[in-house]
């Protein structure tokens, strides 16, 4: 049985752990292990954990980047760990982050973060039981949260 991995933070003003918990059990039957971090940067190494430690397939490493000038270099250096977590372990790291100034207003961004987070579970379930699904998706245009833009392809 696979085992995915979920890690969020308290720092997040969405319970997004929770959301991406009910997605995946609502599409396939895996074993699940949650880790929730303090913040971001904390995320790199809970995802390396979850692998090393507890033997993941795969983790998704949720987070919510503040909407201050800080905030956004502190979601680069947690974006760059997370890659490397990813290249150190030959596993897939699923980074899903909302900045807070993504969305005008609190109802928008619970909106936000709520629809990313179940989209980007859909993604892991299909990385790792039905790849074939995100082949056929390949240049389509998606996007996880926010409106599909289409294909420009032939």
């Amino acid at each position: 049985m696979k085992t995915i991995g979920v890690v969020d933070t308290t720092f997040a003003r969405f319970n997004m752990g929770s959301a991406v918990v009910d997605e995946i059990k609502q599409h396939v039957s895996a074993r699940i292990k949650r880790v929730t971090v303090p913040g971001i940067k904390d995320l790199p190494v809970a995802s390396k954990k979850l692998i090393e430690e507890e033997d993941c397939d795969l983790v998704i490493a949720l987070g919510m980047p503040g909407s201050k000038d800080i905030d956004k270099v502190c979601a680069h250096e947690a974006s760059t760990g997370l890659i490397q977590a990813q290249l150190m372990t030959n596993r897939h790291i699923i980074e899903v982050f909302v900045h807070e100034n993504e969305a005008g207003s609190d109802k928008e961004l619970a909106y936000l973060m709520e629809k990313r987070s179940r989209e980007h579970a859909l993604n892991a379930v299909k990385l790792l039981f039905k790849p074939e699904e995100l082949v056929k998706q390949a240049g389509t245009g998606q996007r996880q949260g926010f409106e599909d833009v289409g294909s420009i392809g032939m």
